[in-house]
Formats: structure tokens, sequence, C-alpha cells
């Protein structure tokens, strides 16, 4: 980019919430034709800049420049007029109407005054072809997988002269062939001298797709890096502003090599329709197994399975070498075995309850309805568990639902360590938060090994599941791989394991 004029620059730029900046005097730059990652941890103001440049907060102090001319934009349209366009983690188009008329919409073509089907069809395709989509634009867009209303949504932002686009976590919810295809359509994009905005916490993917990086902390600007030339942990201390001496080793766990001998938790032939073929899982007390595999390997499954909360249609588990009979999730958190769902806003936190009342809820239902818990005893429990997780803002009565996501998660975390489990289930649960809320996550998960909570760890990041487990179980397409030891592995290895296709059978 030497040489080259900025397409978009933030000079000076300052967003204030009351007495509060959100931005301080933060500058910002984007060239034709790059990919620039915007990283931070969660209140270190990527949100807040995103929503400057793109019209929906005006700036209190600084200065927007496109192309070299100054540009004020009284709200998101403006900035679309302008070229710069957004596709949100949310796929925010309609499901019950065709590809075409989500691409188009607002924008449809007319004959002679009336809309008419058959060019908009015709106009689709070619947009979607444009990006190497090969799609039925009179098909239902709730007709296909996430990734490809991803795409779409890409299609209907670029169907504009667009000149900046806007990509906030657009992989989180795609495996990697689908991240893949998304990356071939920002290359594509690029090629074209379009420049993109990816935010991700993904450091594999910003490090693979995007060519430079600017770091943000606290509101102010850390610094703007060529990512070729900043190594990812120089990158995780700028982020976190401190020493990744954070990032701790915690002891192995040796288990024993025939299978059940010492394991807390036995799974023998669990299978559960149509996600989950008969597995066999050991689960030894203070261990924490790893479980990789892609989108649709059976992840979710099993950890349902184990928790009661799908039905086993075969199989049988045991705890300390007693047959247990998973039948609903109570039936599971009395045996002691709790499960923290992949969808933290949907089956998880209660965002309009307070801290105090997230926390407490599950201790509230195992006593009933009849023996309520004191008020006192309540705020002294959660107090408690506040001050051992580290949630921020350490405000009790706040609602839950404006915590950060990395704090959200430690809410829950805590709602179900209040239980004195014996077994912690948990799926994904460093998804969509910061770099520095995953560390304090994995290294709790480490802690409670420690002290002998035994924890079974999903995660679609590989080199997180070989940070936090002992164990690796491999899964893919519902079946258990294989079962290895996190030491005898690296990212590379377990990829070839998660991604190799079956061998066919003679």
């Amino acid at each position: 980019m030497d040489g080259a004029l900025p397409l978009l620059e933030l000079t000076g730029a300052t967003v204030r919430f009351g007495a509060d900046a959100a931005l301080d005097d933060v500058s910002f730059r984007m060239f034709p034709g790059e990919v620039h990652s915007l990283m931070g941890e969660n209140g270190a103001g990527k949100s807040t800049l995103i929503k400057a440049i793109t019209g929906v907060l005006p700036l209190d102090a600084g200065t927007l420049t496109l192309d070299g001319t100054p540009v004020r934009f009284a709200g998101p349209h403006d900035a679309q007029r302008a070229g710069i366009s957004t596709v949100y983690q949310e796929v925010e188009l309609l499901p019950n109407l065709s590809v075409a008329e989500n691409v188009l919409l607002g924008r449809e073509p007319r004959r002679h005054g009336v809309l008419s089907q058959r060019l908009m069809r015709e106009r689709a395709r070619e947009i979607l072809l444009d990006l190497g989509l090969d799609l039925d634009p009179g098909s239902a867009l709730g007709s296909h997988p996430v990734a490809v209303q991803q795409l779409v949504a890409i299609a209907r932002a670029i169907s504009t002269d667009v000149r900046v686009l806007v990509l906030d976590e657009p992989t989180s919810s795609l495996d990697l062939d689908e991240v893949a295809e998304l990356f071939r359509v920002i290359r594509e994009l690029s090629s074209r001298g379009v420049a993109i905005l990816f935010v991700s916490h993904f450091l594999d993917q910003v490090y693979e797709i995007c060519d430079r990086v600017t770091v943000l902390r606290d509101g102010h600007l850390v610094g703007e890096y060529l990512t070729r030339q900043l190594l990812r942990i120089d990158l995780v201390q700028k982020m976190l502003g401190r020493d990744v001496s954070d990032f701790k080793a915690r002891r192995r766990v040796p288990v024993d090599d025939e299978p059940g001998t010492e394991a807390f938790l036995s799974a023998r032939g669990i299978a559960s329709a149509p996600d989950l073929t008969p597995v066999d899982v050991d689960l030894a007390e203070g261990e924490v197994v790893g479980v990789a595999g892609l989108l649709g390997s059976g992840r979710t499954a099993l950890a349902r399975a184990l928790t009661g909360v799908s039905r086993l249609e075969a199989g049988i588990v045991r705890i300390e070498g007693t047959p247990v009979d998973l039948d609903s999730p109570r039936t599971a958190i009395q045996l002691g075995v709790v499960y923290s769902s992949e969808n933290r806003l949907a089956e998880g936190i209660l965002g309009e309850l307070s801290v105090l009342e997230n926390i407490t809820l599950s201790v509230q239902a195992q006593r009933g309805v009849l023996r309520r818990m004191r008020p006192a005893r309540q705020r002294e429990l959660a107090q408690s568990w506040v001050e051992a997780l580290g949630i921020r803002p350490a405000d009790l009565d706040r609602p839950a639902g404006t915590l950060s996501g990395g704090n959200q998660q430690k809410v829950l975390l805590a709602r179900l360590l209040a239980l004195a489990p014996r077994v912690l289930v948990l799926d994904e649960p460093t998804r969509g938060i910061d770099v520095g809320a995953k560390v304090e996550i994995q290294n709790l998960v480490g802690e409670l090994a420690d002290n002998g909570l035994s924890v079974v760890f999903i995660s679609a990041e590989l080199e997180e599941v070989l940070r936090v487990g002992d164990r690796v179980a491999i899964l893919r397409e519902g079946r258990l791989v294989d079962t290895l030891p996190s030491a005898e592995l690296t990212v590379d290895s377990l990829l070839a394991l998660v991604a190799s296709p079956d061998e066919q059978e003679d």
C-alpha cells in the first residue's frame, strides 16, 4: 500500500457517551483492495468505530474522509449511498422471501411501473454469478444453510456501488469449507479494489485473510500493523496490554490406557439420532476432554446426550461405576452433571434479569418455589462468584444482557458452578468473546480441573482444544474417530483427523 492514498480515513475520532469516551482521538485508515482487521478486547471501541464509519453514530470530534473528501453521515442510508455497506454476524435478511427478492430488496426492477419477477431473477443471477455463486434466485432464502445466506447478504451489499464492505464476525457459524468459500469471495472483492473490514475473534482467520490490522484498547489506538510483520503472541499482548504469561500451563491428567478403569463418567455405545451414532467416552476426575469436529460432526449432539438434554436411543452411562438414567437435564444436575449450551443468548443468559438473579437461578430452581432463598443469602452467594470469577463490572443489580460476551459467559458459569457439579460440559464457551476473556475462561477451566472437576470442552478452534484438553475426542459425521492425548497432537495433525474424508469400504 506504499504511496497509495487511503480510501477511507478517520482522524482524531472521538465518540462520547456522557462523560465516558468510547473512542478517544483514534485514527484509522483503509486502502483500496485491502482486507483490514480491527482487533481488541470487548469494550476496546471496535463496535463504536464501526458505527462511526457506517453512519450509526456521529463523531463528537475528528474527521471522516472518503477518497480525501470530508463526509458526515446522517445515518446508515447515507453511508450506503456513499458506498459503505455492512454485513452483520446475524444475517439480517428475510428467509421467507426468495434469494432474488433479498438481493434486490428495495431496488426491485420494474417494467411499465409493475414489479417484474423475471427481471429480478435475471438481475439477481448476474450479481450472484459475478461472485461465483451458482444459486437458484427463485429459491427461498430460508431453504439454504447459514453460510449461503451470509454470501447472499454480501451479494446484496455489493449489488450497489460498494467501496467499503464491513464484515462483522462473518465466520462465527461456518465450517471450514464454508469459511474457504467466504474467503474466496472476499479475495475476489478485494481484487476489484473494494476495501474490506474483517472483524473476527479467530486469530488464525485474521492471519489468513487480512493484509493489515489495527489494534484498539480501552477506546485508544494502540497501533496499525502489517499482519505478516506481527507475531500472534505480540498481537495478543498489544490487545491485552499485559504480558502473555497469563496463558498459564496446567498439569495434564494421566489417564489409564484401559478404557473406563479410572473414569468418573463412562459412556458406552451412546447414540442420539440423527446426529450421533454409538460412541464411547471416558472422563476421569479432574480431566479435561476436548472435543473437536466440524459443524455437523456431532459435537453438540454428544454434549446434549451426556447431560440429559437429548434422550439416549442406545447405550449406557455410568458415574463412578454405577449405571444412571440421564432422562432429563434435572436428573443430570441431581447426579452432578451440568451443561452450558453453545447458544448463550437463547439457552443460557436471561438478559433482562440481573447478574444476581442469573447466578442464583439454578440454586433456587433446585430448592423449589416453597423454599425461597433469603435475599441476604442470594447476594452473598452471587457476590462470592462475582469475585471468584472476576465478573466485571461487579454490579449484582445490573441486567446481565448489558455485560460483554465474556462476562456473560462467566455469569453462566457461576450459575452452573453454584450447583457444585462433578462434571461440567461446555459447548463453545468462548465463541464470540475477545482474546482476553478467552484466556480467562480457559484458565478458569484449568483451575476447576486442578480442583477435581471433570470437564468436557467443545470448541471449533482446534488450538484452543489442544491448549485446554488433556485428551481430545475427534468426531466426524456423528462418529467418534479417536481419542488421543493432546500432547501427541498439533493443530495441523488434529485438523487432518477432523477434516479427513471417511475411507470408502470395498
